[in-house]
């Protein structure tokens, strides 16, 4: 393959090399990925080589590099060159010899990215040609290219996550895959950046939030250093202010945090251009007086930026801004900005932001300005910001002063002098002055207008004669063409078209009625016929569409069956090839056993089939095993004579042997106990010697001894008295606690039978005073069902004699003094009596009745009913029902107050 790849090289042949390369990709992705990986850097090292060879035999690069457009043809001009000069020049040769190579070497990069592309094995060398084909862009300032790279790397991103399910798809949310991926979109935005693309570059900071999005995870921030200096450049260069400002608010932040290694000089570099830029932007809106359609773009622009910027934007309809001035100034504060500037920028803040001068403003803010257009230069630790100028920053601050002083001067004066408002801007003259005024008027920011007339600058509210002069030509038109009537009035002369045509009005009218009909009719045809057309071409549509489907599902089942077949017949094809490949290694096999045993096969190749095969090895290997049984049993029998022979050949020289070692056994056991004895006596004379020599130190040693001893007991015995006494004093003090314990227990049970005692005690009282209410309950009742029974008896007596008045009063007797005395108590019938009929005959009839039908119409006595006859019973009474109650409340005591036994029967029974 490498040498298939330096051919390709050689022969300028790039399509060959990719498809060379694709196959060998399919052959290696599963096996040996590191092969694949070889041969592409070959690849690309070759074609580096040569390229770089054909620039060194180049004599001017920027003449043979004049191409636009590495991947179109050769121009026209170039063409008509050709054919008109017969001779071709110097540098028309450099060309010819340097571009093709460069071609190639930039094919070579296309090829390599193609083919890498979602392979998560090779990120790394994806992400390294990426590298690679971004610097050869930078290099040879091959911007179309770069624009190219940069759409194939987004392309292939895009297929990334629209292909979920392919095998070998990188992981963006592996770290090692997502930083390879992020590396790649900074190395782009840094390049797209030193190429001045600053449109590419703005793609690319939304390629690295999208990447940032997609993973929902937010890069080192050593990379979002670059992210947001790179954001700066771009939104500089686009004279986009307060995007501007924010990006360097975000990296002021960022290195205040993160960047350890920051001095303060970097710091206050840092946050003056942070002030400068936020003092840049313009201090008016300019939404004022566009369209709606413009305000949602510039709304939703906004958005877009402020995501990139990552700040947290109100989304909401009602919300009048998104990013502004007014919050980034008040950033300035809240975030620690103002506490890290300089002091020049400080008061220059302070002095258009905060201070009212009229006249003074200018000349307070020139000096200033020049102290800043100094500040400046390379920073030692901020990597991502190699370099801070803050005079960039003074024709924007001279423009926000200049429109500071007018504000200023509008609200001081209402008219100025054209000259003396030069004299103290002295930034601008007068006509850049006045186009900076003309801007904010337009943007509502000012109210003022110049007069070149009076050389003078009126301020005021904004009446500018707009809305005076809008219809002032029409007014005048009319006024004048009032009093040329009224100067010279037209003379009436009678016309004969008004008695011809006095109709007129209607006929036109009727006349236009009839064309708006027509004009109606016509509309409607049309709409009809248009109508028909369009639901023709639905249904010839919908033909088409089901006739296509019926195709396309006759041609699926087709191909299907198709495939079916092809699957069955390469399945059966497969079983042959590989019983074929079976039998003929078996073949091959048994040929090998023939030669060796020096037979020839009895089977002629074209009839052997595996089965013969298999059943030939079978009966082969049978007869080969009894063959090797026969011939290890000759052997062993073989090797037994040989084992009986050598045993008794050996035993004479095996005796004689073992009679020799005794011999020298015995000797040498000799030898080693004279040696021992020796030994012992020597160590004897030795040890007698050194008793002799300690004996005289035994005295001393015995003294020694005593004295150890003695101070050992009397350490000891000291030790024992006072463990001793501190196992006293502790059992004296457990025995204090158990006797306080036991004493602290007698008295709280003593307590709780106590508190028992007196508990039953009270249940006791309880219990008796409970029988006791009983008791007494019960006698009471019997007391009072005594009265009752009484009172009983009284009344069923008083009834017996009220039944046998009844009766007398019955009988129709005449009344007796004793019913005279009783009258009274009766209750009087208030109604007349009602006269009785005369009886039917043969109809039982009472005698009182008869009697009173007999008497004419006298009335009886009036009934009375249980309850009537009780009342008449209490009030005949009233002298004993007097002594009854008389004799009751002695006997009732303390119940008398209870006025009837029924009552107190109904309280007893609640």
């Amino acid at each position: 393959m490498l040498k298939y790849v330096e051919l390709c090289v050689d022969m300028r042949r790039g399509r060959h090399a990719k498809d060379g390369l694709i196959q060998y990709r399919g052959i290696c992705q599963q096996v040996n990925i590191t092969s694949l990986e070889e041969v592409i850097k070959h690849f690309m090292q070759m074609a580096t080589e040569k390229a770089e060879l054909a620039r060194n035999q180049a004599q001017a690069l920027e003449e043979a590099l004049d191409v636009d457009d590495l991947e179109a043809d050769k121009r026209p001009e170039d063409l008509l060159l050709s054919y008109v000069s017969g001779e071709k020049g110097k540098d028309r040769s450099d060309r010819e010899l340097v571009t093709p190579w460069f071609k190639f070497l930039w094919e070579t990069y296309r090829t390599v990215l193609e083919i890498l592309r979602n392979n998560s094995r090779l990120e790394t060398l994806y992400s390294m040609t990426a590298h690679r084909a971004f610097q050869f862009c930078k290099q040879y300032k091959r911007t179309t290219e770069f624009r190219r790279l940069c759409e194939i790397i987004r392309n292939h991103l895009a297929n990334l996550n629209k292909y979920r399910d392919q095998r070998d798809r990188p992981d963006l949310t592996a770290t090692e895959s997502l930083q390879l991926y992020l590396d790649t979109r900074f190395e782009q935005l840094k390049v797209a950046t030193e190429l001045e693309l600053w449109q590419e570059a703005f793609r690319s900071i939304e390629d690295i939030h999208g990447l940032m999005s997609m993973v929902k995870k937010t890069p080192k921030p050593s990379l979002m250093v670059i992210y947001y200096s790179k954001l700066s450049e771009i939104f500089w260069m686009s004279s986009n202010h307060l995007y501007h400002a924010y990006a360097w608010l975000k990296l002021f932040l960022l290195q205040k945090s993160f960047n350890k290694n920051l001095n303060q000089k970097d710091l206050q570099l840092i946050a003056s251009s942070v002030v400068l830029a936020t003092l840049s932007v313009p201090p008016y809106d300019r939404s004022y007086g566009a369209s709606h359609l413009e305000l949602e773009n510039e709304k939703e622009r906004s958005l877009r930026v402020a995501n990139l910027i990552a700040f947290d934007v109100e989304t909401k309809p009602e919300s009048k801004e998104v990013l502004s001035r007014s919050s980034l100034l008040l950033d300035l504060v809240t975030k620690g900005v103002m506490t890290c500037v300089t002091q020049e920028v400080k008061d220059l803040y302070h002095i258009l932001e905060h201070e009212f001068l009229p006249s003074d403003l200018a000349l307070k803010v020139q000096p200033l300005l020049v102290k800043v257009s100094k500040l400046g230069g390379k920073t030692a630790s901020a990597s991502s910001v190699p370099e801070v100028q803050l005079s960039q920053y003074v024709p924007s601050i001279e423009k926000l002063a200049t429109l500071r002083l007018l504000q200023q001067v509008s609200k001081v004066y209402q008219t100025m002098n054209i000259d003396n408002l030069s004299v103290i801007i002295p930034f601008f003259d007068f006509s850049v002055v006045e186009k900076i005024s003309v801007d904010a008027v337009k943007n509502n920011f000012l109210e003022m207008k110049v007069d070149y007339r009076k050389s003078a600058i009126f301020f005021g509210h904004k009446s500018l004669e707009s809305e005076g002069l809008r219809d002032h030509l029409s007014t005048f038109s009319e006024s004048l063409s009032k009093a040329r009537v009224m100067i010279y009035p037209p003379a009436k002369k009678t016309s004969k078209l008004e008695d011809r045509l006095s109709n007129l009005v209607e006929v036109i009218e009727k006349e236009h009625k009839r064309l708006l009909a027509r004009k109606s009719i016509i509309e409607k045809r049309k709409e009809e016929h248009e109508r028909q057309l369009l639901e023709m071409e639905r249904e010839e549509e919908a033909k088409r569409q089901k006739l296509q489907k019926i195709t396309e599902e006759a041609e699926q089942r087709r191909l299907a069956t198709e495939f079916e077949q092809l699957k069955n017949q390469r399945l059966l094809r497969e079983i042959e090839e590989r019983e074929l490949e079976e039998a003929r290694a078996l073949l091959l096999e048994a040929g090998k056993h023939h030669k060796k045993k020096g037979k020839k096969q009895v089977l002629e190749g074209e009839k052997i089939t595996k089965k013969i095969l298999m059943d030939l090895a079978h009966s082969e290997q049978i007869r080969e095993k009894q063959e090797m049984e026969k011939k290890l049993q000759k052997l062993a029998k073989t090797m037994d004579h040989l084992e009986r022979a050598r045993r008794e050949e050996a035993a004479p020289l095996i005796d004689a042997a073992f009679q020799q070692r005794l011999m020298e056994e015995e000797a040498l056991h000799k030898l080693e106990q004279q040696r021992e004895i020796d030994l012992s006596r020597q160590r004897h004379a030795g040890d007698l010697e050194e008793k002799t020599r300690l004996v005289r130190m035994l005295a001393n040693k015995q003294i020694f001894q005593q004295r150890v001893l003695s101070h050992r007991r009397a350490e000891y015995n000291r030790l024992k008295e006072e463990r001793d006494e501190r196992i006293r004093q502790i059992l004296q003090t457990r025995k204090h606690e158990r006797d306080t314990k036991r004493k602290m227990i007698h008295f709280l049970r003593s307590e709780e039978e106590k508190q028992k005692r007196l508990h039953a005690e009270e249940e006791a009282r309880k219990l008796e005073e409970m029988e006791r209410r009983k008791k007494e309950d019960a006698e009471r009742k019997a007391k009072l069902d005594e009265i009752a029974e009484k009172q009983r008896q009284r009344e069923l007596e008083l009834e017996e004699k009220e039944r046998l008045r009844r009766e007398e009063l019955l009988r129709g007797s005449a009344p007796t003094p004793a019913r005279t005395e009783l009258s009274p108590i009766t209750h009087p019938v208030e109604s007349a009596p009602t006269p009785v009929a005369a009886p039917a005959a043969g109809v039982y009839v009472p005698r009182f009745r008869r009697a009173s039908a007999e008497g004419g119409g006298q009335a009886p006595p009036p009934e009375t009913d249980k309850w009537s006859s009780g009342r008449r019973m209490d009030d005949r009474a009233s002298q004993y029902g007097d002594r009854w109650r008389d004799e009751r409340k002695p006997a009732l005591g303390r119940d008398a107050a209870r006025p009837t036994w029924s009552s107190s029967r109904a309280r007893g029974e609640r």
